[in-house]
């Protein structure tokens, strides 16, 4: 045998090691994963519709885990601020965004973003959905929806609807309901909920679609007329009150939803189990309970469905967005 022959012998089987070694690193880290704490960024402020949510669930993912899984508040951007952290953190699943529908709206509203929104991350699973109400305030001459749509036909570009923000789910869901509707409105963007509700209680606005746990205190107390939810079947703090679908516009439904992604090159056992405990969180008892106090209702998929599903909810808002022609950048 040649030294160039002996040295081909024994190299091939140090190269046959050398391509196993990533593979069995990957799976010693997910049979250990995880060994600290999870970091799970939650884009929005603390105390907001979302953040309270996304501390039910990390709660219960804790327990599931056996560590604990912490959220880390990074608001600004639209939800960018704490998708770009999370999409060049490192792929070891101890990083977790929590995101919403903004992931997808993100994609189509700005032109320049510093990740993409599928190619960056990795889904875990969609979480939970929060329908929108349909309300007016409550002085306007409207009990029904159908009501609301006739009488708006007759005000065309004299009624003024807000939103907790532009391309915001509460604005486009507005949009596209109007717009199939034949109605011509005014849009007043405001920053967040809680302005663009006291202004439309005041009645400085005639309505809006907000998500049920932003509207509720409104509707209880009077202050706003709910004529309708956005999902497909009623929604149980507001059980009197029809849906979109079954009232006007048969199949309609749009909702402010969320979910988890990791980093996309994270390892594909380390996404399973958090996705496992993610879906375990869900069905707690517990947790579904406090979601439904929320005005939210649990999901719960398989990584793939909430791949399918981002792609589907991208590409249907792309459209909206440019027939509303609004954008952020």
């Amino acid at each position: 045998m040649t030294l160039q022959h002996l040295t081909a012998a024994i190299a091939a089987p140090l190269l046959a090691l050398a391509a196993l070694l990533p593979a069995a690193a990957h799976a010693s880290d997910a049979a250990g994963f995880p060994s600290r704490p999870v970091k799970l960024v939650v884009p929005f402020p603390p105390g907001g519709p979302t953040d309270l949510v996304a501390r039910v669930i990390a709660k219960q993912m804790s327990d599931e885990l056996g560590q604990q899984v912490l959220v880390d508040n990074r608001p600004g951007a639209n939800g960018n601020i704490g998708a770009e952290l999370v999409a060049k953190a490192p792929a070891d699943g101890y990083t977790v965004l929590y995101n919403t529908s903004s992931l997808a709206l993100s994609a189509t509203l700005y032109r320049k973003l510093n990740y993409d929104s599928r190619r960056d991350f990795a889904p875990v699973a969609l979480t939970a959905a929060v329908p929108l109400v349909i309300e007016v305030n409550a002085q306007l001459p409207v009990k029904t929806l159908q009501e609301f749509i006739e009488y708006a036909r007759t005000q065309p570009g004299k009624l003024t609807y807000a939103s907790a923000g532009n391309g915001n789910v509460t604005h486009l869901a507005a949009f596209l309901f109007l717009e199939a509707n034949g109605i011509r409105a005014v849009h007043a963007p405001y920053k967040g909920s809680a302005p663009a509700l006291t202004d439309l209680a005041g009645g400085q606005v005639q309505f809006m679609a907000d998500t049920i746990n932003s509207s509720l205190p409104f509707i209880r107390d009077n202050r706003l007329r709910a004529l309708a939810v956005t999902s497909l079947k009623r929604n149980s703090l507001l059980p009197n009150v029809p849906t979109v679908a079954e009232t006007v516009m048969p199949g309609f439904e749009v909702a402010a939803w969320q979910g988890m992604v990791v980093p996309a090159k994270t390892p594909a056992d380390i996404v399973r189990k958090l996705n496992a405990a993610t879906v375990k969180a869900l069905a707690a008892p517990e947790v579904r309970a406090s979601l439904a106090a929320q005005g939210a209702e649990p999901r719960g998929t398989t990584p793939e469905a909430y791949g399918s599903y981002l792609d589907a909810e991208t590409e249907r808002w792309r459209k909206v967005v440019h027939d509303s022609g609004v954008t952020l950048d």
